[in-house]
């Protein structure tokens, strides 16, 4: 629960280091390197475009390259990388990577030009197949579709869209010509779309031959080859051998480099790392002889940074004070149980430096709220039994990934905890699977510790509106543990005790009245005192509220105005309780669903057996998946609200900007040394 201090410093060393001395940084990955605050017109930045873009180029090649073999030849277990994380590897890997990358280099642009030459050979084949299709109506054409004709006859080639027979065509085509007309009609292909013909006739009736087809719709092909079109096909179809069995070999060329994936990708997290480098280095200042550099580093490393850049590299290193107006990054310190909703904060809205880090107390709410909108034993253990198989089996995934599985593992304990308080196992499966199976006649195998909400829905709405006060009182507890570290203690007493006094008041007044009773079916009997106690609370509250809520303003009357337009923010504290109602309805629909998807297993299973089993346990796992995918979907939306809207709203401001630090850009690789000081 803690923001981690920053400290600012300023490195001076000689130009001849600065690449070393970037290279140590970066592998360090603690500094984040400010660039835009050394303004001196005698320093200049070198021009680094051209390397950085080279650099990203190589590692885009390497990239591309990859993607290409994962294309024609993926790799196992290819489904599950955004869980495996990067891949460790030893300094002496790298170092033989750097030693032949251009090799490697090398081979990446033959992949990639193999891969051209495939996209060209399917090109090919993709427009062979079309000419193929549309050949096809006129393989039984025994002349070329070139051939217009002799010196007395002529060709007609084309299409109609009606189908007709021999015998009709000859007729329409003979249409006014003197008997027995010199044509031949012949129908060489019928479609629904249309029919594709070949006619005959003597030139000096081919005007009015022309005339007559035209009458029915006569089309000439859009595209004619010069060949008999059963020689296209073949010629065709064998150009198409040749480019499969072309782009066979060149796979086949390809798969010899899959041995290497490994050095191809320790490859372009080089590139891209030297990339980065680069482009710090264009933007850090220099002079003939030095370079000058500020950054932000942990407050704790100071020492150690300043003592390895002085000895290694002689550099000159000196704390800096933060310049007015300058923003300060945050980056946070929790413990791991807690660490792992720093994403939920970060979505958010970081804090800044001075206020307080609430992920904390906000992870310890997140999984009691999300356990309770889930609410089913057998749901919770699935979900943190599947989330700690993941953390033990990939420990070298993504550190964001990683935070979110280790989240939703103590959600679910959390969930199985209230699964366990409120009875439910995968709703009242058990009690369902003894009497479709073994004939259990009793009331109930599986016992709520606590109640079971299905039966008294009011009891529970009742503890879900109390831990909703308890979670906006903490909130408004940090607001004034803020206004105490700020030595503000009239702020303390007019904006946060006066709160108190006046919502616990209003409270104690609440609880024993027949309204509340009404609803909520408890009776709480307070002996007189505590009435007093209340009253006095309440009025003294509103009081404070009333005539200190406008304090910065002088006159009174405007003062008791806004004190008075601060008061009606009750109602907000009013509905803010009544959102934690969703506590209820998320809880009750699973338990609810659940209990109908076992109903429907009971229904299908009928009088048992062995069809009836494999039936019941089909239904029942596609059903719980369904139901546990939807619920836990539905409780993290829902936690997440309670915490952005009703907590936060209470105290928090956010607008921290994160730490970023100037580290290696890899993507697929770590290298083991590579570690914080």
């Amino acid at each position: 629960m803690a923001i981690v201090q920053m400290q600012k410093l300023s490195i001076c060393a000689n130009k001849k280091h600065r690449k070393e001395i970037l290279e140590f940084l970066q592998n360090l990955g603690t500094f984040e390197v400010i660039t835009d605050e050394i303004d001196d017109p005698e320093l200049k930045k070198k021009d680094t475009s051209s390397a950085c873009s080279q650099y990203l180029k190589s590692a885009d090649s390497f990239d591309q390259a990859l993607k290409v073999m994962s294309e024609y030849f993926p790799e196992k277990g290819g489904g599950i990388s955004s869980l495996t994380g990067r891949e460790e590897i030893t300094r002496d890997e790298m170092n033989r990577v750097i030693t032949n990358n251009r090799e490697y280099l090398e081979d990446a642009a033959q992949i990639l030009k193999d891969k051209k030459e495939i996209t060209e050979c399917e090109g090919v084949i993709l427009k062979d197949n079309n000419q193929i299709t549309s050949l096809q109506p006129w393989k039984d054409l025994g002349i070329p579709m070139s051939y217009e004709g002799t010196k007395e006859t002529k060709v007609f080639l084309g299409t109609i869209p009606d189908p007709l027979g021999a015998d009709e065509l000859y007729a329409k085509a003979s249409k006014d010509l003197a008997e027995p007309a010199g044509i031949s009609a012949d129908i060489l292909s019928t479609a629904p779309e249309q029919s594709c013909i070949a006619v005959i006739c003597l030139k000096k009736d081919s005007d009015k031959v022309e005339e007559n087809l035209r009458s029915i719709g006569f089309t000439r092909p859009s595209q004619m080859v010069t060949g008999v079109p059963a020689d296209e096909i073949r010629a065709l179809e064998e150009d198409i051998a040749a480019n499969e069995k072309r782009i066979a070999e060149l796979k086949d060329d390809i798969s010899c480099y899959t041995g290497r994936r490994k050095e191809y990708r320790i490859a372009s997290d080089y590139f891209r790392s030297r990339a980065a480098k680069y482009k710090v280095l264009g933007q850090i200042p220099q002079s003939e002889n030095a370079f000058f550099m500020e950054g932000w580093v942990p407050a704790g490393k100071v020492e150690q940074i300043s003592k390895i850049l002085s000895e290694r590299f002689g550099a000159l290193v000196e704390k800096e004070e933060i310049r007015e107006g300058e923003e300060e990054p945050t980056l946070l310190r929790n413990n791991p149980f807690s660490a792992a909703a720093e994403g939920v904060l970060a979505s958010y809205g970081l804090p800044r430096r001075g206020h307080v880090d609430p992920t904390f107390i906000m992870s310890i709410f997140y999984v009691i709220f999300f356990g309770m909108m889930l609410s089913d034993a057998g749901y919770g253990i699935v979900m943190f039994v599947g989330c700690a198989v993941a953390l033990l089996k990939f420990p070298h995934m993504e550190k964001g990934m990683k935070k979110m599985i280790c989240l939703f593992f103590w959600c679910g304990l959390s969930t199985t905890f209230w699964g366990m308080m409120y009875g439910g196992f995968f709703g009242d499966a058990i009690d369902v699977i003894a009497k479709t199976f073994f004939g259990y006649t009793g009331n109930g195998i599986v016992k709520a510790l606590w109640f079971e909400p299905l039966k008294e829905p009011m009891r529970l709405l009742v503890w879900c509106m109390f831990f909703g006060v308890i979670h906006l009182y903490t909130g408004l507890g940090i607001k004034g543990y803020e206004y105490l570290a700020d030595k503000d203690i009239v702020g303390f007493v007019c904006d946060i005790v006066s709160w108190y006094m006046f919502l616990t008041g209003l409270i104690l007044i609440l609880l024993p009245s027949d309204l509340f009773t009404s609803i909520s079916g408890m009776t709480f009997v307070f002996p007189p005192f505590v009435g007093t106690l209340a009253k006095v609370l309440a009025l003294g509250g509103l009081v404070i509220i009333l005539l200190m809520s406008g304090r910065s303003n002088k006159n009174w009357a405007l003062r008791i105005a806004l004190g008075a337009y601060d008061l009606y923010g009750v109602t907000s504290w009013l509905s803010d309780v009544l959102s934690y109602s969703r506590l209820l309805a998320l809880g009750l629909a699973t338990g609810v669903i659940a209990n109908v998807i076992n109903m429907m297993c009971q229904m299908v299973a009928g009088s048992g057996g062995i069809i009836g089993a494999i039936l019941f346990t089909i239904v029942f796992l596609l059903g719980h998946t369904l139901n546990i995918g939807i619920n836990a979907l539905g409780a993290y939306v829902h936690t997440n609200r309670l915490q952005y809207v009703e907590f936060f709203g209470k105290f928090y401001e956010g607008g921290g900007r994160p730490f970023v630090p100037f580290q290696t850009a890899n993507q697929y690789v770590e290298v083991k040394e590579e570690k914080s000081l």
